[in-house]
């Protein structure tokens, strides 16, 4: 017999079609976006002639769209409820970090090819006409500020950097894009002719202004107002294996959450070296009225420093988020693929997705593999299948085939996937070569 918890989620297959729209109507929405920011440079231009036409206007576009791209940016990682659970973090992730390349290259052609075009306007040399520009045009000042931050958080923001800072030092130096956009806002008003004084200045004090009050509302009072009512706190710190723990989480009226299997928050645990970083992570077990449990693997300062959280720490959280439930489902048959702390997601769907589950857990060792009981368990209860994939890569082999062995119907699955980057890449192209459409690959990696 279904669990209430599977009955509620029946619904999914049939949902999901409807649902995989949104991603596309929000690309169309902020592809418009970008055209419709053109139309003003396009109107007052007649015509485009010499060098000094062509990099001035090369200038005033790149200009126009990094102005458009900046707080388009800061909406796809504001936490909006529809956008989490209808886009999914992961890809807004990913969205975020390639505008955010986009953005700086902008940016640095706005700069080069204004300066330069001005230069030849004014018979100057390029770097006397920068000076000129930066001590002398209204607002230039806060804008090379805004610029040189927004530079900056790009530099470290590239993988190469990023690998090496930890996500709580990455975080922090991320949270100056806020302040350099707010720095570069000023001269868009005063220097930027296209947005002339009539509906086009106007709409763009409505982009800017109604970023910032959805960021506020969505990043700060809704978590704050979202705390005192629910008074979340630590009731439990439990090993289940070496450097791994799950934390019981209790509070007020839980069911209020609305929390789906799959989806995870952003905590902040009220303790010394714990309290100024939100880090994602995910349930570990379907939500239940007394408690959540989230399952943590030291990989950092952060998530090491969990394991010694006491019982009564008050904790804050920013959630739930995530589209990585059984919305997405469309076919009976599902697999979940996971591997090391990856499986915790796939935990809490294992229990609650209709359907014929299997549930795969990549580990090297037999001591890495998590929640061997309680697999065991919901599978003799619900009739659904446990396999394990344990060793190095080159004992293991080709993933696609030793998936296939387990199912030879592979193709014919949803597959649920979580896991290290390398794992889920290497999974991604043996299910693509296995026949399961990209459309029924479903993955997130929580980065942000």
């Amino acid at each position: 017999m279904a669990t209430a918890t599977q009955a509620r989620h029946a619904g999914a297959v049939r949902r999901a079609p409807s649902a995989r729209l949104l991603p596309a109507a929000v690309l169309a929405a902020i592809a418009a976006g970008a055209l419709a920011v053109l139309l003003p440079w396009w109107r007052d231009t007649l015509a485009v002639a010499g060098a000094v036409g062509w990099l001035t206007g090369a200038g005033r576009i790149t200009g126009l769209l990094a102005g458009y791209a900046a707080p388009v940016l800061l909406l796809l990682m504001a936490r909006l409820p529809p956008l989490e659970r209808g886009v999914g973090a992961d890809r807004l992730a990913r969205w975020h970090a390639f505008g955010g390349r986009w953005l700086v290259g902008l940016v640095t052609a706005h700069v080069l090819t204004i300066v330069w075009g001005y230069a030849l306007t004014d018979g100057r040399g390029v770097l006397a006409e920068g000076v000129e520009i930066v001590f002398h045009f209204s607002d230039m000042l806060k804008a090379t500020a805004g610029t040189l931050l927004l530079l900056g958080t790009g530099a470290v923001s590239a993988r190469a950097a990023r690998r090496r800072l930890s996500y709580e030092t990455w975080y922090h130096l991320h949270l100056a894009t806020y302040l350099a956009v707010a720095l570069a806002f000023g001269h868009q008003l005063s220097t930027g002719a296209d947005l002339g004084d009539g509906p086009g200045l106007a709409l763009w004090y409505l982009l800017y202004g109604g970023t910032a009050v959805l960021i506020a509302w969505f990043r700060l009072a809704a978590p704050a107002l979202r705390d005192r009512r629910h008074r979340l706190r630590v009731a439990e710190v439990r090993e289940e294996a070496p450097g791994v723990v799950s934390v019981y989480v209790t509070g007020e009226r839980l069911d209020e959450l609305r929390v789906q299997s799959g989806q995870f928050f952003r905590l902040q645990f009220q303790a010394p070296g714990l309290r100024w970083a939100a880090n994602p992570y995910s349930l570990s077990a379907p939500p239940h009225p007394r408690f959540l449990r989230f399952t943590v693997k030291a990989l950092g300062g952060h998530s090491a420093a969990v394991a010694r959280l006491r019982p009564g720490t008050w904790v804050r959280a920013e959630g739930p988020y995530g589209a990585f439930t059984g919305r997405l489902q469309r076919r009976r048959k599902v697999l979940l693929l996971g591997a090391g702390v990856g499986i915790t997601p796939l935990r809490a769907l294992f229990e609650t997705l209709p359907g014929e589950v299997t549930l795969v857990q990549r580990a090297r060792r037999p001591e890495d593999l998590l929640f061997q009981q309680e697999l065991a368990a919901v599978a003799a209860r619900r009739g659904a299948r446990v396999h394990h994939l344990i060793g190095p890569r080159e004992q293991v082999g080709d993933l696609g085939a030793a998936l296939a062995r387990m199912l030879p119907d592979l193709a014919d699955h949803e597959v649920y996937l979580c896991g290290p980057e390398a794992m889920t890449a290497e999974a991604v192209r043996a299910l693509r070569a296995a026949g399961v459409p990209r459309s029924r690959l479903h993955h997130e990696s929580f980065a942000l």
